[in-house]
Order: structure tokens, then sequence, then C-alpha cells
């Protein structure tokens, strides 16, 4: 009687462990889906909240002055303040002049080589490159033509 008590009780493990291996695999499944949702759900409030900053940052902005001249009164506003090149912002005004990669470096005072790797982001100017590329960020279509005329 003790060889049918035994093989009973391996046969109930054996089926037990069964049962559990089954349940198991659907809780990790289930943890695997909350896991990535979570992670879905973390990106989607980062971006939430760094649009959020940035309407925040819009909103505390100066009115522009009836002058036009925003830019600079919002430059001397804040000293200090480091500003940063943009590619996309620099290829945008050199398309706005309706000039070729070589005007713009004639602009700037650099080779059309160094317009092309700016605007590509390749490479981003040095500071005494910077200076000359801000300046011509600040001009108007005409007086960009104006100076590429002399």
């Amino acid at each position: 009687m003790t060889t049918f008590a035994e093989s009973l009780k391996k046969e109930m493990s054996r089926l037990a462990k069964k049962e559990q291996k089954g349940e198991l695999t659907a809780l990790r499944k289930a943890v695997t889906a909350h896991r990535s949702e979570i992670a879905g759900l973390k990106r989607q409030v980062k971006g939430l909240l760094s649009a959020h900053k940035a309407l925040a940052k819009g909103l505390s902005r100066p009115a522009a002055s009836p002058s036009g001249d925003n830019k600079e009164n919002t430059a001397k506003s804040r000293p200090g303040r480091k500003r940063i090149f943009n590619a996309e912002a620099f290829a945008a005004k050199r398309a706005s002049f309706g000039i070729t990669q070589g005007q713009m470096a004639k602009l700037v005072d650099s080779s059309s080589l160094s317009v092309y790797k700016w605007e590509s982001g390749q490479v981003t100017p040095r500071a005494a490159q910077l200076e000359r590329i801000f300046a011509v960020m600040q001009m108007g279509k005409r007086e960009a033509r104006a100076v590429l005329e002399q």
C-alpha cells in the first residue's frame, strides 16, 4: 500500500505543478503587458510635461513692442542668456531669403561647405561664427540682398 500512496502523492504534485505553470505563464504575460503600458504612459507624461513647460515659457514672454524691435528688447532684458544654434532655423532663414548656400556663406563670412554642414546638422558653428550667424538671422530679406550686392 505504500507504493500506491507514493504514486498518488507523486501524481498529485505533478498535476499541481502543471496547473501552476499554466497560471504563472498567464500572469507573466499580464505583468509584461502592464509594464509596457506603464512605460508608454511615462513617455506620454514626459512629453506632456515638456509641452507644458514650453507653453508656460511662451506665455511668460513679454508682448511685442509697437515698434517691432521685440527681439532686441528680450535679448537686453535677459543678460547672460546663451543663444543656441538651430540648424533647421538657419536653413529656413536661407530659404526665406531665397539665396544659395554660397551666398549665405558670403553673408556669414565662411565657406559654402561650412554652411552645408551647419544646415545638415553635421557640425555646429564656433563661437566667432555664431555671432555672425545670429546677426544674419536678425536681418531682413532686403538687408541681406543689399549686403550681398556690396
